[in-house]
């Protein structure tokens, strides 16, 4: 099966009331890893919904291959489906490749060369034979077994119910399905967010060996760097979304480079249109101030102001149209780019000798063993570990939401705020403005503006919050965090769904020596090779 690829021209798709993508084209050929990157709402999913053609575009087309991959539709299974009806139907195809081919070599076999459908049936042949070969169908189940394995879930009997899987479980199971399928095109939206270092070092080499072309949207900065061969930024820029060549910090690179053209090319047209609209409506009165003819200029003086006047009006027509053409053609203002510009994250508690929170023989069965910690008044703690190793359980305690067997100990009138991975709003109809401002108090919202922390654009904070991407809703929780800065700030993988250009902002800040506290529970590779603080490695409790 040749492989063919997959072709976006002009999309264009308005979602509530704001232009979302405005003629966005892509080519992705086999072989082609692309990464979509850009500021949470600029259109990511959007693009991958469009072109795995869940959504349709309000104008524009897709060319897609048959049987395209899209890692976020649905499993079309019900809660009480097993793992193995999953693998079968990813293994279908695969199967009936084999099936095929061993019907048509006995065919083949019974059919003369010398009769007219002997060709007929040796291209069919053929064609099957190249598309077993691609999906390497020889190989199909022993590849199921490695990816379930590679993926975390090797040790998950097949006779499980997906109603019994954890979000992320189920995630993993779809993922593994689309790898074990290898599909002609992949589109991939956030595949790292439940991957360990493992399963995430597995995906990219898969991903690495597909034949086909491969489309995804990632924050993961270190998966992207592994993976792309392009990266395409969505952000806004001076031709629209751009396409650099090469891994992701090839792409850092040049897009600094283009950021600054941008500024210097804009600054520079400005300066020029000051210019030329100063020319433009210079009079000669200001260029040659009307004076009478001193007594021997007399004979000549009329001609003199006569050339003196053809040459000020042709200066002036000469910069009159230049400056129409480049009116006409000037650069955008370069866009201010979102900021992180909070005044601190965490705020100082009272002097004491005594830590903000200590830990001792904690548990909290099946999911967390403990032996001590210590948490001090400026501490910055990064918990890692992998999947099911109590991260998220480790912070819950922290938090005082959990209760958990052992000794927890919290300084009095200590405040604390924790940043969950799964943000929920109770009331998504509400503006973001509004919202803020009555979580923070209106004296708070007005000493610290929403605008002013750099995590929304002005634009979104008249937005109902149901109409935020998953990453701006992030941006929203982490704000409503900060404008009120507690003594130990909580951050469950921070980074997930936010854009590479904020995750790298946020992590300065988190390096940032300052007051307070914080605890930063992460499998963000790229985070976790920057850090500088203090390290905590959790293992899964198998008591």
């Amino acid at each position: 099966m040749p492989q063919h690829a997959l072709l976006a021209y002009e999309l264009v798709r308005s979602l509530g009331g704001r232009r979302v993508l405005d003629g966005v084209s892509l080519t992705a050929s086999p072989g082609h890893r692309i990464g979509l990157v850009g500021e949470n709402g600029v259109g990511k999913s959007t693009l991958l919904r469009l072109l795995a053609g869940v959504d349709a575009p309000d104008a524009g087309s897709v060319s897609r291959p048959d049987g395209l991959g899209f890692l976020h539709q649905e499993m079309p299974f019900d809660a009480g489906s097993t793992i193995a009806v999953v693998l079968d139907e990813a293994l279908r195809e695969a199967r009936e490749d084999l099936s095929e081919l061993e019907r048509l070599g006995e065919e083949l076999a019974r059919v003369p060369e010398g009769e007219r459908c002997h060709q007929e049936l040796l291209s069919a042949y053929g064609r099957r034979l190249e598309q077993a070969q691609d999906r390497e169908s020889w190989d199909a189940d022993r590849r199921a077994a490695l990816v379930l394995d590679g993926l975390g879930l090797g040790a998950f009997g097949h006779d499980r119910p997906l109603g019994s899987l954890s979000g992320g479980q189920r995630g993993r199971l779809a993922l593994a399905a689309l790898l074990v399928r290898r599909p002609p095109a992949l589109l991939l939206d956030e595949p790292t967010n439940h991957l360990d270092d493992g399963a995430a070092a597995f995906l990219e080499e898969q991903l690495r060996g597909l034949p086909g072309a491969v489309v995804l949207a990632s924050h993961d900065r270190a998966f992207l760097d592994a993976v792309c061969t392009d990266v395409i930024d969505l952000d806004p820029a001076v031709d629209g979304p751009v396409r650099y060549g090469g891994d992701y910090s090839a792409y850092l690179v040049e897009k600094r480079a283009e950021r600054e053209r941008w500024e210097r090319r804009y600054a520079e047209e400005q300066q020029e249109l000051e210019e030329l609209r100063h020319s433009a409506g210079v009079t000669a009165r200001r260029v040659a101030p009307d004076r009478g003819p001193r007594d021997n200029e007399k004979m000549g003086y009329g001609h003199r102001a006569g050339r003196v006047q053809s040459q000020v009006s042709r200066r002036v027509r000469n910069a009159t149209r230049r400056l129409e053409g480049l009116e006409r053609a000037q650069v955008a203002e370069p866009p201010r780019p979102l900021r992180f510009a909070a005044w601190e994250l965490a705020a100082q508690a009272e002097d004491s000798p005594c830590p903000l929170v200590s830990l001792e023989g904690v548990r909290v069965a099946g999911r967390l063993v403990l032996d001590e910690l210590e948490v001090a008044a400026a501490d910055r703690l990064l918990v890692t570990g992998g999947n099911g190793a109590g991260k998220s359980t480790l912070l819950a305690v922290l938090a005082g939401r959990l209760s958990a067997e052992g000794e927890v100990r919290r300084r009095p009138g200590l405040t604390v705020g924790l940043l969950t991975q799964d943000t929920v709003f109770e009331r998504l109809d509400r503006t973001v403005r509004d919202t803020y401002e009555l979580s923070v108090g209106p004296e708070r919202a007005e000493k610290v503006p929403l605008g002013s922390l750099g995590l929304l654009h002005e634009r979104d904070l008249d937005k109902a919050v149901g109409h935020l991407s998953v990453g701006q809703r992030r941006r929203l929780a982490l704000a409503l965090l900060v404008a009120r800065p507690p003594h130990l700030l909580l951050l469950d993988e921070p980074t997930n769904h936010l854009s590479p250009r904020l995750c790298d902002e946020l992590e300065e800040a988190l390096g940032t020596d300052g007051p307070g506290a914080i605890v930063v529970a992460s499998h963000d590779r790229w985070l976790r090779r920057r850090w500088q603080g203090r390290e905590l490695h959790l293992e899964p409790d198998h008591g």
